[in-house]
């Protein structure tokens, strides 16, 4: 049966969503008399930065979360280093239980404000989910195939490239698609601090009621949320190997 046919129904619902909110923002942006104050904020050049800023500030965290979670998490289902893994995931359990807010304030008390310490604080929030779907997806693989791959010669490295973190994929992908969403999320928390995000929008709109700034904000990082999460699903489904997709 061609793989295409068992394409999952989010894969196509999801950019139909997508494409529906975005033509509905485009119909009202197009059709709405802004204020000079929101036109100021609203004006393609201005919006278009904005954006580019949420943009920015979300794939760096990304990046950087990524290379730190991963090989931690590796590192961490190996059975030599299986004792660190209740101090690890408690400590980044912590990033992710207390108050985006609150973590972006302490950060700032101890590094200042701006790009710098929205990025670190971006990146204890998000760790969790990937590290602890690392973690949980390569120890889910079959203790039989790693034996059977170290019978036929394959070394402990080789097994892990080969056979585990294939294997584990689904799982990984999917941790870090959620993180990927709470970076979209949570970075316009960064206005607070000094990195401009979408979230300027937002606290512009409440603080001077603007409904215009405000409903913009909002949308725009919702449509981004719901970019980001599809190309993931299309990254998860593509690197799934065929057996188990």
């Amino acid at each position: 049966m061609n793989r295409t046919r068992r394409v999952p129904v989010d894969v196509w619902v999801e950019p139909l969503i997508i494409v529906v909110i975005g033509a509905g923002y485009a119909y009202w942006y197009l059709t709405s008399s802004f204020t000079d104050t929101e036109q100021a904020a609203l004006g393609w050049g201005n919006l278009r930065a904005t954006i580019m800023d949420h943009i920015v500030l979300t794939v760096v965290a990304a990046v950087i979360v990524i290379v730190i979670a991963v090989p931690l998490g590796i590192l961490l289902s190996r059975d030599s280093m299986r004792w660190l893994n209740p101090v690890v995931v408690n400590a980044a359990n912590v990033g992710q239980a207390a108050p985006a807010v609150g973590l972006l304030v302490l950060f700032t008390m101890w590094l200042g404000t701006g790009f710098r310490t929205a990025v670190i604080g971006l990146v204890v929030y998000a760790i969790l989910p990937i590290l602890q779907n690392t973690i949980v997806g390569l120890r889910q693989v079959d203790r039989r195939v790693v034996e059977a791959a170290r019978g036929i010669g394959f070394s402990s490295t080789r097994t892990l490239v080969r056979v585990e973190l294939p294997l584990a994929v689904p799982i990984i992908l999917n941790g870090i698609r959620t993180a990927l969403v709470i970076l979209v999320g949570t970075a316009t928390l960064s206005t607070f601090i000094g990195a401009p995000s979408l979230g300027t929008l937002i606290t512009t709109g409440v603080t001077l009621f603007l409904p215009a700034l405000l409903i913009s904000g909002a949308v725009l990082v919702a449509l981004l949320a719901m970019i980001i999460d599809w190309l993931g699903r299309l990254v998860e489904l593509a690197a799934t190997p065929r057996g188990l997709a």
